[in-house]
C-alpha cells in the first residue's frame, strides 16, 4: 500500500516538473522569462530594445507615469524621447523608423483611444488599490495591462503595457512588443486620410480637448452636408409620392419610408464623408459612432417594416374586403394569422437591431456599461421595464393563434357591440356599431371574459324584454309575435321564436320575445323592428281593453283609496 502511495506522489511531482518546464520553454522562445516569486513581478528579457536618447527622459517606473510622459513627449513631437516607451524586439527598425512608429502610436492614442486615467495605477507593481475586495485582481501585482482594444481585420487587437527587466537593469513599463509590431497596420486603418494629410500643418494642430483645428471646422460642414442630403431625399420622395394616387399601395409605402430614408441619407452621408475624408479623434468618435450607427439601424429597420407592411397589405387585400360577412371564417383566420406573423417579424427585427447595435458599437466597453452589467443592475432594470411590454406582445400572439378574437369578429366588450379591426402589440382596436373606435388592452382579452358572436356560428338569438301589467293576457300577445316571426325577412328560423314570462316585480311582469337572426348586424335591425312591433301590439290590446276590471297591458301606477273616517282619524 505504501509503495502505491509513493508511486502516485512521484507521478504527481513528475507531472508538475513537466508543466513548469513546458511553460519555461515557451517563455524562453518568446525571449522573456517570468521572475521568481522573491523578485519583482516582471517579464525578464535578455535585452530591452527600446528607443530613447537625447531629450526629456520618460518616467517608466509606473504605468500612469509612462503614459503621461509619452503623451507629453508626443505633444512636443519629441519622437526620439517617446520611443523609449516602446519595445521594438519584434520589429526590425532603425532610429528613424522607430521615431516614425512612436509618432504613429501617439496618433493612435490621441485619435482613436479614450484613455481611462482613473484605471491606470500609479504604482510600480500596478496593484489596483481602488478595486473592490470582490474583484479577483484586487491587491494583485500585474506585469501586463490592457490599455484599450482596436478592431483589425475582424479581430480585436489590444494595446498593452508590459513590465520588463533586462539583466542588471530596473523594471520598466513600456508598450509591449506585440503592440509595437501592430502599430503600422493599426495606423493605416485608424490614422489620418490622404485628404487630411494634405491640410496645412496649422490646421492639424490641437485646438482644445483632443480636437484639432480642422476637426472644429470640418464637423459642422459634415453635418451640413448630411442635412443637405437628407433634405434632398425627403423632397424627392415627397415629390414622387404626390404624383401617385393617394389610395394606391405605393403611395402608402413611400409615405412610410420617407422619414427612415431621410435618416438613412443623413447618417449614410455623414458616415461616408467621415470614413473617406476625415477621421475624427477618439473621444469625438466615441460620441458620434454610436449615434451614427443608431440612426442607420433605425432607418434600415424603418424601411424593412414599411416593406413588411406593404407585403402584408398586398397579401390581405387580395383576399377579400368583406371580413365581417357571417360565413367568411377562412379570411378572418387568414388576416389574423398574417397579423400575428407581422408582429412576430417586427419584434424579431427590433431585437436584432438592438443586438447588432450593442455588439457593433462596443457599448459594453464604454460609459461604464460593463460595470453596470456586471453588477446585474442593467439586467434588472431592462427586465422590469420590458416585463409589461413582453407580456402584452405574448398576449397578442396568443390571441391571434388561439383565435379567441379574430380580425373581423363581432365581439361584445365592456357593454358595447364591436368589430375587431386590428390586433396590435399592446391593444386591440375595435369598431363599435356607431363607427366609434374602442381601444382595448390585449390583456383584457386573455385574462377576462368577453363575448365573441362570430366564433363558431354567426347566427344570434335576439331578444326584447317588455314590462307589462300583471293583468296582461300573454296568450293574446303570442299571435302578433308569431305573425312577426313568420313574416320578417331577417328571422331565419321562425320555429325557434319564443315568447316567455321571465320575471316580475311589484310594478309589472317581464315578458321576453326571442327570434334568431343570421348575424349580429342583421340581428340588431331585426331586434329594433321586433321591439317596435310588440310595443304597438301591446298598445292596441291595451286601448281595446276598455275600463277595469278588463285586462290591461301597459303598466299603470296603483291608486290608494282611503276612507274619509280614516283620514279624519289620522288627521
Amino acid at each position: 500500500m505504501l509503495d502505491i502511495i509513493r508511486l502516485k506522489i512521484g507521478a504527481l511531482l513528475l507531472t508538475l516538473i513537466l508543466v513548469v518546464g513546458v511553460a519555461a520553454q515557451a517563455q524562453a522562445q518568446d525571449g522573456r522569462t517570468v521572475a521568481a516569486s522573491s523578485e519583482p513581478y516582471v517579464y525578464k528579457v535578455e535585452q530591452l530594445q527600446n528607443g530613447g536618447g537625447a531629450g526629456t527622459p520618460l518616467e517608466l517606473d509606473t504605468p500612469m507615469g509612462m503614459i503621461e510622459t509619452f503623451m507629453a513627449a508626443g505633444q512636443e513631437e519629441d519622437w526620439q524621447a517617446a520611443s523609449a516607451a516602446m519595445d521594438f524586439a519584434n520589429t526590425d527598425a532603425d532610429s528613424t523608423a522607430r521615431q516614425e512608429l512612436a509618432a504613429q502610436l501617439y496618433d493612435l492614442l490621441h485619435r482613436s483611444i479614450s484613455i481611462s486615467w482613473s484605471d491606470l495605477p500609479d504604482r510600480p507593481d500596478a496593484v489596483d488599490t481602488l478595486a473592490s475586495d470582490k474583484n479577483p485582481m484586487a491587491g494583485v501585482a500585474r506585469r501586463s495591462i490592457r490599455l484599450a482594444t482596436l478592431d483589425l481585420d475582424g479581430r480585436s487587437v489590444p494595446i498593452r503595457l508590459a513590465r520588463v527587466q533586462a539583466p542588471g537593469g530596473e523594471p520598466l513599463w513600456v508598450f509591449s512588443r506585440q503592440t509595437v509590431a501592430n502599430v503600422p497596420a493599426l495606423y493605416a486603418l485608424y490614422g489620418p486620410t490622404k485628404f487630411e494629410k494634405s491640410l496645412p500643418p496649422v490646421l492639424r494642430k490641437q485646438a482644445f480637448w483632443t480636437l484639432a483645428w480642422w476637426e472644429i471646422i470640418a464637423l459642422p460642414l459634415i453635418l451640413l452636408l448630411g442635412a443637405f442630403a437628407a433634405a434632398l431625399t425627403y423632397r424627392g420622395i415627397g415629390h414622387l409620392r404626390d404624383r401617385m394616387d393617394e389610395d394606391g399601395k405605393l403611395h402608402g409605402v413611400l409615405q412610410a419610408i420617407q422619414i427612415p430614408a431621410t435618416l438613412l441619407a443623413f447618417a449614410g452621408t455623414f458616415a461616408v464623408i467621415r470614413s473617406t475624408f476625415f477621421r475624427l479623434s477618439g473621444p469625438v468618435s466615441d460620441l458620434l459612432n454610436p449615434l451614427q450607427l443608431l440612426l442607420i439601424i433605425a432607418a434600415v429597420i424603418g424601411i424593412m417594416l414599411a416593406a413588411l407592411d406593404f407585403l402584408f397589405d398586398f397579401a390581405t387585400t387580395r383576399r377579400t374586403d368583406k371580413l365581417e360577412a357571417p360565413d367568411n371564417n377562412e379570411d378572418r383566420d387568414f388576416y389574423t394569422k398574417m397579423s400575428a406573423i407581422r408582429r412576430i417579424l417586427t419584434a424579431v427585427l427590433l431585437l436584432a437591431g438592438i443586438g447588432f447595435l450593442l455588439v457593433a458599437s462596443n457599448m459594453s466597453n464604454t460609459l461604464g456599461f460593463s460595470i453596470i452589467a456586471s453588477a446585474g443592475v442593467l439586467g434588472l432594470v431592462l427586465a422590469f421595464a420590458a416585463r409589461k411590454v413582453l407580456g402584452d406582445i405574448m398576449a397578442s400572439v396568443q390571441i391571434a393563434f388561439a383565435r379567441s378574437a379574430r380580425i373581423g369578429d363581432a365581439v361584445y366588450y365592456d357593454g358595447q357591440w364591436c368589430y375587431v379591426e386590428k390586433i396590435g402589440f399592446t391593444h386591440l382596436r375595435l369598431r363599435s356599431w356607431d363607427e366609434r373606435r374602442v381601444i382595448a388592452p390585449v390583456s383584457a382579452f386573455t385574462s377576462e371574459s368577453f363575448e365573441n358572436w362570430t366564433k363558431q356560428d354567426p347566427s344570434l338569438m335576439m331578444h326584447v324584454e317588455l314590462e307589462l301589467d300583471h293583468r296582461a293576457d300573454v296568450d293574446a300577445l303570442r299571435e302578433p309575435f308569431r305573425e312577426f316571426a313568420d313574416n320578417d325577412e331577417d328571422v331565419i328560423d321562425p320555429e325557434d321564436a319564443v315568447c316567455e314570462v321571465v320575471g316580475q316585480n311589484s310594478r309589472a311582469m317581464v315578458v321576453r320575445f326571442m327570434a334568431r337572426a343570421q348575424d349580429p348586424k342583421v340581428g340588431w335591425k331585426m331586434h329594433c323592428r321586433m321591439r317596435e312591433h310588440m310595443l304597438a301590439a301591446a298598445a292596441r290590446l291595451d286601448a281595446a281593453s276598455g275600463n277595469e276590471p278588463a285586462p290591461a297591458y301597459l303598466p299603470r301606477e296603483r291608486e290608494v283609496r282611503m276612507d274619509m273616517s280614516v283620514e279624519e282619524e289620522v288627521g
